[in-house]
């Protein structure tokens, strides 16, 4: 990457958020937040907080892991849950004062799910003037001819979902691929893991496929699923029912967001402290030999005289970052 576009990235830290224009009531001088175009809404001091937040901590994401660079056009899968709209609008403010040149484009898989909204979907992105494709796969049948009656059809429907998602991005000459997961998402991926899988991984902020011709970015991870879910009441964006396909959510899953869920009542950070745990690895304090050579105590591929320089030992404690 050049040092323009790098200089740019860090100027993009101090982006301002400009909710497009709130006209003031002349008799409560309530000031309005824009949730559509030609929408305005009374905002709160904590929504507009909220919304400056939003948008800030996906700037730093993309800028800390270098997830975009001038001249991208980004994919944005939009499922139809929250995520995947706020990213959707989170990257469009961004797109209009960012110091690098990107394009945007929401793309949907319509997988002939008896029920979808997706009328609902397309006329939401119409109003908001995005660029969008709609493709239509009808996995759900396939799913359904494969899968016997009772079993979890979520990772086969996943991969096809996949595969129709990577070709799509290389028809439409994409060049990253945005998914909506945020920091919940994770946490939990990375205790399903080490719960159920007996391995520790999660969800890196950036992905590159097996075939190396694809690049995922999740743009959301520094944000809370309780901030997203906040931000879409208020925007009231046309959600698709939760229990859409009759699957249901994986019980394994359910039971981890349930542990979440009352973490967060009792631990103010449990859940953040675990998301740091994820870019604060410390290879010799764990036993993978692939990645530490116990013999001669260095990292996997570390030259032996910078071994004694780079003791891997973890970063003293900090203070809870406000991103």
């Amino acid at each position: 990457m050049s040092d323009t576009v790098q200089e740019s990235y860090a100027d993009a830290e101090r982006i301002r958020v400009k909710p497009g224009k709130m006209p003031k009531s002349r008799v409560t001088h309530t000031k309005l937040i824009e949730v559509a175009p030609g929408e305005h809404v009374p905002a709160t001091v904590a929504m507009r907080k909220l919304e400056k937040r939003i948008v800030r901590l996906v700037a730093k994401a993309i800028i800390d892991f270098k997830m975009l660079a001038d001249g991208d056009k980004v994919m944005v899968c939009m499922s139809g849950g929250k995520d995947s709209y706020v990213l959707l609008d989170a990257l469009l403010r961004l797109q209009k004062r960012a110091p690098i040149r990107f394009s945007v484009v929401a793309v949907h898989i319509a997988q002939g799910i008896p029920g979808a909204p997706t009328e609902k979907l397309e006329e939401w992105l119409k109003m908001k003037g995005a660029d969008y494709h709609i493709e239509y796969q009808d996995t759900y049948s396939v799913v359904q001819k494969l899968i016997p009656d009772g079993r979890n059809v979520c990772s086969l429907c996943a991969r096809l979902r996949r595969g129709i998602i990577y070709t799509v991005a290389a028809r439409l000459g994409c060049t990253k691929i945005a998914l909506g997961h945020q920091m919940d998402d994770v946490v939990s991926t990375l205790l399903l893991n080490m719960f159920f899988g007996s391995g520790i991984k999660a969800m890196p902020p950036v992905l590159r496929s097996d075939d190396k011709k694809n690049v995922v970015i999740r743009p959301l991870i520094y944000l809370r699923e309780h901030e997203l879910r906040r931000w879409a009441q208020i925007c009231n964006y046309p959600l698709f029912p939760k229990d859409l396909c009759g699957a249901g959510e994986n019980l394994q899953r359910k039971e981890i967001k349930a542990m979440l869920r009352e973490w967060d009542r009792q631990y103010d950070s449990r859940v953040y402290n675990l998301f740091m745990s994820t870019m604060r690895v410390s290879p010799s304090q764990l036993a993978d030999k692939t990645l530490y050579d116990f013999e001669n105590f260095r990292r996997i591929g570390q030259a032996p005289d910078k071994a004694d320089a780079a003791a891997d030992s973890p970063e003293p404690p900090q203070e809870k970052e406000d991103f």
